[in-house]
C-alpha cells in the first residue's frame, strides 16, 4: 500500500539527518586522527603518552658527523636512549625521561619521534591511518672539539660552578654551550620509570643543581664585564673612546649612599685621574667612571636602552622553544643603584649567553645575531628538510660605535685588566669580577673575540671562585685554540 506523502516527507528528512549525522562523525573522526592526533599525544593527562614514549626509534642528534645522542632497540621491543659524553653535552642533548625531555630532545622532539609533519612525505592517508614516519636527524651548530676542551678546562679548574658560551658573530651559531657541575644524561633517560625518578630526585638534592644549565638558565652578576654595555652606551650619547670622562679614586652617587671605589689594585694607576679618555677607563676597568655614567651621565634611561639592545629583558630563544633565563639592568630613578648595576653588581645579572651576545654585537659590527643550537634538520633518506638561516636579533651599535668598542676591548688585552693574554688567540676582552655577598667566591669573568687574525668568534666564560676575572681568561684562549683559525 502506498504511504502518504507526509510520511514520505518524514521519512526523507530522517534519512537526511541520519546522512549528515554519519559525515559529521565520519569527518569528525578523520579530524582527530589526522590532524589532532599530535595535540591529543602531547596531552598531559593522556596516559598511554608516557607509555608509549619508549616505543619509537628516535632519530639521533649529530654534531661534526658524530652521534650525540641516538636509540637502541632492547628485547622487549623497545627503544633505549644513548648519550656519547653525556655530562660534556648534556647542556646540548638534553635528557629523554620516561617524565619529560630537555634540550634539544625537546626543542626538535617531533621531528626526532618522526611526527613532525615535515616527515609526512607519503600521503594525507598515511598521517590519518596513522602509520609510524621515522625519525629525523638533527644536527647542531656545536664544535664537538670545543665543547669537550670548554667541560674539560671548567672541570679541572676545581671552580664551584662554571660555564662557557662561543657564538660565531656573524651568525648567531652556537659552537660552544659548556656548563659544570654537569650530569649524565644516560642516568636519568632509563626505561624504568622508578630508577629514573630516584636518579632525578638526587640530581634536584644537590646543592649546585647539576640539571640546571650554568651557560643559559643560571643568572649570575657579571661585574666589570658589564661595562661592555655602559661604554656603548656613552658612545651611543655621543661620546667617542679618546673623550675624556670622569675617574678618580672614589664617586658618591647623588642622593647618597655608599660611595663606590675602584679596586685596591688601581691605587696610584690612571684610574685616580680626575679624567682620563675613555678607553683608558675602559682598559683599566675604573668602577668611578662606569658608576657616574650610570647614575649621571648618560644615565639610566640611556644604559637601559642599549643592555635592552642587547638582550637584556628578554629570554632568548636559542632553539625552538628552548629560552634563557633573562639577563637583567634595573629601571630605577636612585642613582646609587643605577650606579651600582652598572658596574655589573646589585640588581644586574646576566647568563653567560648574554655576555657572549654582547661579545658578539661588538664584533659583528654592531649587529646581534639570534643564537641558534640546531643547523639542519634531515630526513631519515638522509635529505635537508630545513636550515636554519643566520637571523639579526637587533643592532645594538653603528659600525662605527661597533669600531670604537672594538678597539677598547682590544686595549684591555694589549694595555689593560687583560694584558696576561696579549699574544694568545684572544684579541680583545674584558674582565670582571664580581663579589658575591656573605660568600668567600667571586664570579669571574671573561669576555672577548678571537682568534688574532680576522676573529670571529664571541666567548663568555664564568667561573666561581676566590680571585679576579683574569683567571678565567685562559680558559677562553683554550676554546678560541680548539676552534682553529
Amino acid at each position: 500500500m502506498p504511504m502518504r506523502p507526509g510520511i514520505d516527507r518524514a521519512l526523507g528528512r530522517t534519512w537526511a539527518v541520519a546522512l549528515v549525522t554519519v559525515i559529521a562523525l565520519m569527518a569528525n573522526i578523520t579530524y582527530v586522527q589526522g590532524f589532532e592526533a599530535q595535540d591529543l599525544r602531547d596531552d598531559s593527562l593522556n596516559a598511554r603518552r608516557l607509555q608509549d614514549r619508549f616505543k619509537v626509534d628516535r632519530g639521533p642528534i649529530v654534531a661534526d658527523g658524530e652521534r650525540l645522542a641516538w636509540s637502541e632497540k632492547t628485547d622487549d621491543d623497545r627503544y633505549q636512549r644513548h648519550y656519547k659524553d653525556g655530562p660534556v653535552f648534556a647542556p646540548v642533548t638534553g635528557y629523554f625521561s620516561v617524565f619529560s625531555q630537555t634540550g634539544l630532545e625537546e626543542a626538535a622532539n617531533h621531528f626526532l619521534d618522526g611526527t613532525d609533519d615535515r616527515l609526512a612525505t607519503r600521503n594525507l592517508v598515511d598521517k590519518i591511518l596513522g602509520n609510524p614516519v621515522p625519525g629525523g636527524t638533527v644536527e647542531s651548530t656545536v664544535d664537538v672539539k670545543a665543547q669537550r676542551v670548554a667541560y674539560e678546562a671548567l672541570k679541572s679548574s676545581g671552580v664551584r660552578r662554571a660555564a662557557a658560551v662561543v657564538l660565531d658573530a656573524d651568525t648567531g651559531a652556537v659552537l660552544v654551550l659548556a656548563s659544570t657541575p654537569s650530569y649524565d644524561p644516560n642516568d636519568v633517560s632509563v626505561l624504568d620509570g622508578e630508577k629514573a625518578e630516584k636518579e632525578f630526585k638526587q640530581l634536584n638534592s644537590e646543592k649546585l643543581k647539576p640539571l640546571l644549565d650554568k651557560s643559559t638558565r643560571e643568572l649570575f652578576p657579571p661585574g666589570s664585564t658589564f661595562k661592555t654595555v655602559v661604554a656603548a652606551s656613552a658612545l651611543e650619547a655621543g661620546a667617542s673612546e679618546s673623550t675624556k670622562v670622569k675617574a678618580g679614586r672614589s664617586y658618591q652617587p647623588p642622593g647618597g649612599g655608599q660611595p663606590i671605589a675602584n679596586d685596591a689594585g688601581d691605587i696610584g694607576g690612571s684610574c685616580d685621574l680626575s679624567q682620563i679618555p675613555l678607553i683608558e677607563a675602559y682598559a683599566q676597568s675604573c668602577n668611578t667612571t662606569f658608576a657616574y655614567m650610570g647614575a649621571e651621565e648618560p644615565g639610566n634611561d640611556a644604559v637601559h636602552k642599549v643592555a635592552g639592545e642587547f638582550g637584556f629583558g628578554d629570554r632568548i630563544e636559542y632553539a625552538d622553544g628552548l629560552l634563557s633565563a633573562a639577563s637583567s639592568f634595573p629601571t630605577t630613578d636612585q642613582p646609587v643603584l643605577s650606579a651600582l648595576g652598572s658596574i655589573g653588581q646589585g640588581s644586574t645579572v646576566a647568563t653567560p649567553l648574554q655576555m657572549a651576545m654582547v661579545a658578539g654585537g661588538v664584533l659583528n659590527g654592531g649587529e646581534v645575531m639570534q643564537p641558534h643550537l640546531i643547523d639542519k634538520l634531515r630526513a631519515p633518506s638522509g635529505s635537508t628538510v630545513d636550515t636554519i638561516s643566520p637571523k639579526r636579533m637587533s643592532r645594538a651599535l653603528t659600525s662605527d660605535q661597533a669600531k670604537q668598542m672594538r678597539d677598547m676591548m682590544e686595549a684591555v688585552v694589549d694595555h689593560g685588566t687583560g694584558k696576561s693574554l696579549k699574544g694568545t688567540s684572544i684579541l680583545g676582552g674584558k674582565t670582571g669580577t664580581a663579589d658575591v655577598e656573605g660568600a668567600a667566591y667571586n664570579d669571574r669573568w671573561f669576555i672577548g673575540f678571537g682568534p688574532r687574525k680576522d676573529p670571529k668568534y664571541a666567548v663568555a666564560v664564568m667561573t666561581e671562585a676566590p680571585g679576579y676575572g683574569i683567571e678565567s681568561g685562559p680558559i677562553a684562549a683554550k676554546i678560541i685554540d680548539a676552534l682553529g683559525d
